[in-house]
């Protein structure tokens, strides 16, 4: 019975690895975002400069 406990114990709930690979795809996602938030920030700073007189 131990042993039957044991192999279910050991199958529950995320491990290591999947949380790090949670972290790394969500630390992506944020870089992408930020990335392009930042050149359309620009782009319209750019675009504001460039009518001023």
């Amino acid at each position: 019975m131990n042993l039957l406990n044991k192999g279910i114990s050991t199958e529950e709930g995320a491990t290591a690895v999947e949380y790090s690979m949670m972290v790394v795809f969500i630390a992506a996602a944020v870089v992408a975002l930020v990335r392009t938030l930042g050149l359309t920030t620009l782009g319209l700073f750019q675009g504001l400069v460039s009518l001023w007189p």
